[in-house]
């Protein structure tokens, strides 16, 4: 018979962040795939826990997984946890979970500690709809083009991002999304946890300076423009165009000034010259 592959989510700061089901599951597996196996060994002795563990990550999620697919084959029940939150959302996993289910080995998920939901629920904007983006890119191009890709989505938008690139990415959307709400979240359920909820405009000028530390993830409220407001904001840029401002600058001014797309203003521009 084949074994069996649980999803394990841990906590994304506090130990105690945990469930009856995770620690017995631990304790009772045959290995534990770990992303990082000296933080999950922490863990595991925070709660009395001897497990065997094996390494599980980016680096050699592609070899391993063979490996721990033929253990499960063999009949081993085995865990896979990440260094904080669940597998496979921006983290390994996702190669196992999918090599499992084509092997047709069974795949147990226990549900737990969410970075991207706690930074939602914990920013107060709107919660029935929302978009995980993870990290966007390091380069500010692509960064900028995905942005703006993202513009005009009207749902709750949440993102992780490096505290050291924290700065250029809240500059990077307010160039795009205008002067929305947002918050950044940073050491989730940790001593140090903070919660800073404003303006983009608001949160750039709180971190053009600072030195940040730790998990950080950035949530934006959805655009909300009304056709009204769309409209105006268009009608502000043909005359900054008109005074001589470049169409790029004159689009992402009128857009902070209406909380539009700079985007949809932008192609306002274009399709009067059309």
């Amino acid at each position: 018979m084949p074994g069996r592959l649980f999803v394990c989510a841990t906590p994304i700061g506090n130990l105690e962040d945990v469930t009856l089901r995770l620690l017995r599951t631990l304790a009772e597996v045959d290995a534990v795939a770990a992303e990082d196996t000296r933080r999950t060994r922490k863990l595991l002795s925070h709660h009395g826990i001897g497990a065997r563990l094996v390494s599980y990550h980016e680096a050699n999620e592609r070899a391993r997984t063979a490996e721990l697919l033929a253990r499960l084959e063999r009949g081993e029940r085995i865990a896979l946890v990440t260094d904080a939150g669940m597998p496979a959302v921006s983290d390994p996993g996702y190669r196992l979970v999918r090599a499992c289910i084509r092997a047709g080995i069974p795949v147990e998920v226990l549900p737990g500690p969410s970075a991207v939901l706690t930074a939602l629920v914990a920013s107060g904007l709107p919660t029935a709809r929302f978009a995980f983006e993870g990290f966007l890119s390091r380069k500010p191009g692509e960064r900028s083009r995905r942005l703006e890709a993202l513009s005009g989505d009207d749902r709750t938008l949440v993102f992780f991002e490096a505290p050291g690139r924290l700065a250029g990415t809240l500059r990077a959307m307010l160039e795009a999304f205008g002067p929305r709400r947002a918050a950044v979240a940073r050491e989730l359920t940790k001593v140090h946890e903070e919660v800073v909820r404003g303006t983009l405009p608001e949160l750039v000028e709180a971190y053009g300076e600072a030195d940040v530390r730790g998990e950080v993830a950035v949530v934006v409220e959805g655009a909300a423009g009304s056709e009204g407001d769309l409209e105006a904001a268009r009608a502000m840029a043909r005359e900054l165009v008109g005074d001589g401002q470049a169409k790029g600058a004159a689009a992402s001014r009128a857009a902070a000034t209406f909380g539009v797309s700079r985007r949809d203003v932008y192609e306002g521009l274009l399709q009067k010259e059309a």
